[in-house]
């Protein structure tokens, strides 16, 4: 069922895409689903600049899913550690791997409960991966994405989840995906957490704490 669209976000959307263009652009470096979807693994509490300095090197010494799967675990820690949380995440690298090699012949699928079964993938990195490489139409929800919407008064909700779905509701499909790269771009560069420059904002007269400096 087709969102039904108000003019409030119509408004929103229109000076998104009036500002910062149309075009789909994922800011993890990859040429593959796999790589995106190790990627996405690693950049969990980690910025995706970090992200794609250590893939650099990591995608030459493991360049496939075979590699990962065959990886020796505190080798491979020690070759993310600068994305954080590395024991986890090798862990679940190496998991995530030999269950694509074993049960899915190596291939990412594009389902989205085939890809949450995946040890270390959840919403959001499914979601990025059918989005990206799927051009499946995806809402992933990241900490800006929820931090955003809530500002903006499109969400009360903190669950992720919950969130994905309410846009799901209040988005129209073609805008899915490039809501979340338009607006992480927003929070990258002007609506900063702890320090927006409001004044500089193309949505403040949407935004709940815009509107308050006024």
């Amino acid at each position: 069922m087709a969102a039904k669209v108000s003019k409030k976000v119509e408004d929103i959307l229109r000076t998104l895409d009036e500002v910062y263009g149309t075009e789909f652009r994922c800011y993890l470096n990859h040429d593959s689903a796999w790589q995106l979807l190790i990627a996405t693994i690693l950049s969990a509490q980690c910025t995706d600049a970090r992200v794609n300095i250590v893939t650099e090197d990591l995608f030459k010494k493991y360049p496939g899913v075979n590699y990962f799967a065959d990886a020796n675990l505190k080798e491979l820690e020690q070759d993310i550690k600068p994305t954080g949380f590395y024991h986890n995440k090798a862990k679940n690298i190496i998991a995530c791997c030999q269950r694509l090699r074993d049960d899915f012949g190596g291939e990412i699928p594009s389902d989205i409960d085939a890809l949450t079964s995946l040890p270390g993938v959840g919403r959001k990195t499914a979601n990025v991966i059918r989005g990206n490489i799927y051009g499946e139409p995806s809402i992933v929800v990241d900490t800006h994405v929820k931090r955003i919407t809530k500002l903006l008064g499109l969400t009360k909700e903190d669950d992720p989840v919950k969130i994905e779905f309410e846009l799901m509701k209040k988005l129209p499909r073609d805008h899915w995906i490039i809501y979340n790269i338009h607006i992480i771009r927003l929070g990258r560069t002007i609506c900063i957490a702890n320090r927006p420059r409001c004044s500089e904002c193309m949505l403040k007269e949407y935004c709940d704490y815009g509107k308050k400096l006024k």
